[in-house]
Formats: C-alpha cells, structure tokens, sequence
C-alpha cells in the first residue's frame, strides 16, 4: 500500500466560474486558473501521482501551456488515474477537504463524491469529501481563496 497527499489552493475573483469537485457552483466570484481552477480535482491529482511518485499536476499539465486554457480538470484526474493503473495498482479510498468561507458547499458535497467515484470507478464509500472554513484566518478565511486537501491510499492490484 501506498500514500498520497495532495493539496491546491486558487485565488478568488468576480465573474469566473466556480468548480469544484466537478460541480459548477452558483456564486458572485470563481478561480482564477489556467485550467477550470477545481481545486478539488487538482489536489486529487497530486494525491495520486504523488502515491507513486509521479511528480505533480504542474509536471504533467504546465500552467503555460496553451493546451491546457480552461481545460475541465476532469482530464487531469483521469490522466492520473490511468497512471496509477498503469503502474498495476488501485485505489482503495479518497479523503478530501475543501477549505471555504463562501459559498457553503454542505448540500454539494455528496454530488462532489459522486463525480469522484465515477471518474475513478469507485464505490460512493471509497470517497469521502468534507468541507469547513478557515475561521476567518488567511486569505481562505477573508474569502480570497478556496482551498483542499486530498489524501489516497492506494494499493496493488
């Protein structure tokens, strides 16, 4: 078995859209991003790449390069996905935090795991995701950010 931990965190601004975890949000303000910003999805992808040692999402997706403008990070999670498999292991369970004052993000959160479990063939008890706030501390607590953290466990097939 083996570990991975992932973590991103994305400025806030008017007039963008906000993603996360796959789930367009309705809000005032969106990521500022190369890609759709989904910090869910990109801590998710340095989670699994970081299980197996596979560098990290600005390795495999360069935020200069055009290819990836807008981009729904759906793809990224997938590329990591199949690197993972690739490697002959599989995933056992997801844990993930989402950091944000606003919007709140309870009611979204089951849709949330259910876009994980499909992108990663999982059953919905494989994938946890659980929101909080910063309690007003640091740019996430001022609602100039939003955060998340992801941890895996992955292990050969």
């Amino acid at each position: 078995m083996r570990i991975g931990f992932g973590h991103d965190i994305h400025q806030l601004a008017a007039g963008k859209k906000l993603i996360i975890g796959g789930v367009e949000l309705a809000f005032e303000k969106g990521f500022v991003a190369h890609s759709d910003g989904d910090v869910l999805y990109h801590a998710l992808v340095d989670a699994l790449l970081g299980a197996l040692a596979l560098g990290d999402i600005g390795g495999h997706f360069p935020n200069d390069d055009p290819q990836w403008k807008n981009k729904n990070s759906k793809h990224f999670v997938q590329h990591a996905y199949k690197l993972v498999q690739q490697k002959g292991y599989k995933l056992a369970n997801i844990d993930a935090m989402v950091f944000a004052e606003a919007p709140k993000l309870k009611e979204h959160l089951v849709a949330m795991r259910k876009n994980i479990a499909g992108l990663l063939n999982l059953e919905l008890d494989q994938v946890s995701v659980k929101a909080g706030t910063n309690e007003k501390c640091d740019a996430v607590g001022r609602g100039e950010a939003i955060e998340a953290t992801v941890v895996v466990l992955v292990e050969k097939k």
